[in-house]
């Protein structure tokens, strides 16, 4: 079963060199090929998850050097949850977007660059989930770097050149920071295995621990959007297509949220800096949701929620509980598909009015009503309504923070329903302007001018709505609905994958045998 450990990370990345080296030809080959790619990946995390779920941590070594000398890939049930979920939306997207470039007829060279960066980006997500040292971990972040940076600026438009500029400085930014803070680990340990460094940090002098838990909080709060490092992402996101838009808002943040995860809970248990933390994600929360509340783009309102839900996930991490990381690890399985789902309904708008501006929606119930059942449900799951994942998730963080009892906690819970009520508010107003009302564009077939405030790109619009491509969106949604029906699993997952980070002990001895 080791063997297929790799197979998440290699698959991806052969699939990228064939898909380049067929170049724009044989375009049902290359469609294929994706398919193949993900379905293989998604049956492949599935196994690992049973695997581990039944006889523990699960390590392969690269090259065939052990640990701490060479490079580990470590399965748990963590790292194997994230594989299923992000393989099984990502494989969604990806029939979404070859769907949408058929009926588009763009099957040649746009589509012949999008799937190998977007196969790229899948690869650098995986490799982050079972990464067993800190710099294969950057490698990864470089690979999805790498990856989203082409998709973000796919079709060379304005706007998402200068959105792909403001996303790539950021990323550069924390990669530096990355760096930085890898030469510091090693100079003062000797080592980048995290296994390994997880026994070595209770050794270190008190102020070179905090420095470097701190600078590692740092990069992966700017790569997690995490306020007051968040202003790049509401900026980022709504200008790249519908299919990246989904996988990044679903994906990319949550790979520095699992980083925080792994990190905090295996390398700096209980550490000094909960506190701070906590006053991240509260700010997180609240400015996230004030600031969705003021958008009239669906897009960049959508952008905002992610923010400050956010919030919620580093709650959890911050109560250093087993009950809030299983609450943590809950709620980050249910964002990555709602918010997957969300962004792809938002992508059908478009397509449908050529505009995701509130103040030019209106009708949509009456012409689409099953756009309109696609976005209200995944909305209502977001929002946390009962008895809907999201609300299941909300409820598992309010129980921990009700149970460490400190006065912040409490503070958090509040802020956390108040959260969920601006949610709510904002998805409310999304949906009484662009379902409810009556039109107000022009007749659907026109082209919508482009909207100089916001930089939008001119589209024009079409009444052809594929049914596979509704069915790809709407497969998604369904995803989301059923972590409500297996919730007391997922939730049991959870408390078990949260269980064994707090022991760290399984992990350690998975890779070092024994301890190392």
């Amino acid at each position: 079963m080791e063997s297929l450990i790799s197979v998440p990370v290699l698959l991806p990345l052969l699939a990228a060199g064939v898909k380049l080296a067929i170049g724009g030809r044989l375009r049902r080959l290359q469609a294929l090929i994706s398919f193949t790619t993900l379905v293989v990946t998604v049956v492949v995390s599935f196994a690992l998850l049973v695997e581990v779920d039944a006889h523990g941590p699960m390590v392969t070594y690269l090259g065939g050097w052990a640990a701490p000398v060479g490079i580990s890939l470590v399965v748990d049930r963590l790292s194997a949850l994230m594989l299923v979920v992000s393989s099984s939306v990502t494989l969604c997207v990806m029939a979404y977007s070859v769907v949408n470039a058929y009926a588009d007829q763009e099957h040649d060279a746009p589509m012949a660059i999008f799937h190998p960066a977007f196969l790229i980006m899948i690869a650098g997500v995986a490799d982050a989930f079972l990464s067993g040292d800190l710099f294969n971990l950057f490698v990864a972040f470089e690979m999805l770097l790498s990856g989203s940076y082409v998709l973000l600026t796919f079709g060379g438009t304005l706007s998402r050149i200068r959105a792909g500029a403001t996303y790539t400085v950021m990323a550069l930014a924390s990669s530096m920071l990355f760096l930085f803070t890898l030469a510091i680990v090693y100079s003062a340990t000797g080592t980048l295995s995290i296994a390994q460094l997880a026994e070595r940090f209770a050794l270190l002098d008190t102020h070179v621990r905090l420095l470097i838990e701190l600078t590692l909080l740092l990069t992966f709060a700017i790569k997690a959007a995490i306020f007051p490092l968040s202003a790049w992402l509401p900026d980022s996101y709504p200008t790249a297509p519908a299919p990246a838009t989904a996988v990044f808002a679903g994906l990319l943040t949550k790979v520095g949220v699992y980083s925080i995860i792994r990190l905090e809970a295996l390398l700096f248990p209980g550490g000094p800096v909960a506190t701070l933390l906590m006053w991240a994600a509260l700010a997180t929360m609240l400015v996230g949701a004030l600031g969705a509340v003021a958008q009239t783009d669906i897009k960049r309102m959508l952008s905002f929620t992610l923010v400050s839900h956010i919030g919620f996930m580093v709650f959890g991490v911050a109560l250093s509980t087993t009950q809030g990381l299983a609450g943590a690890i809950f709620y980050v399985v249910h964002h990555i598909t709602v918010q997957t789902g969300l962004f792809l309904v938002t992508g059908l708008i478009e397509r449908r009015t050529g505009t995701t501006s509130v103040n030019l929606l209106g009708g949509l119930m009456q012409a689409t009503p099953l756009i309109a059942v696609l976005f209200f449900v995944p909305a209502m799951n977001l929002s946390g309504i009962p008895p809907m994942s999201g609300f299941l998730g909300k409820l598992m963080l309010v129980q921990a923070g009700l149970a460490e009892g400190s006065p912040l906690a409490l503070t958090l819970v509040a802020a956390g329903l108040l959260t969920s009520l601006l949610t709510l508010y904002a998805v409310a107003k999304v949906w009484n302007k662009a379902f409810w009302r009556a039109p107000q564009v022009s007749p659907v077939g026109t082209v919508v001018e482009s909207d100089e405030a916001t930089g939008a790109d001119p589209t024009v619009t079409t009444l052809a709505m594929p049914g596979p491509l509704l069915g790809a969106t709407a497969a998604l949604v369904a995803l989301g609905l059923t972590y409500t029906v297996l919730a007391g699993p997922l939730s049991a997952l959870a408390e078990r994958a949260a269980t064994e980070l707090m022991a760290r002990r399984p992990y350690i001895s998975a890779v070092l045998g024994g301890g190392g």
